[in-house]
């Protein structure tokens, strides 16, 4: 592939470098926040909030 990249090769193989480090960045940052998501959502469950779509039973 390189000798068809020819004088190129670099602008393309960073390009995809840095492609991939954003790519790999969204991901984590998606998985992460989906953790943090959860501990809050099990916090307020815990003190006593109800989900979305349920009752409490109080008035």
């Amino acid at each position: 592939m390189m000798a068809e990249a020819g004088r190129h090769a670099v602008f393309i193989w960073s390009a995809y470098g840095i492609t991939t480090v954003i790519a790999v960045a969204l991901v984590l940052r998606a998985v992460l926040d989906h953790r943090a998501q959860r501990r809050a959502l099990a916090r307020l469950e815990a003190a006593g909030a109800a989900a979305p779509g349920q009752e409490t039973g109080r008035v």
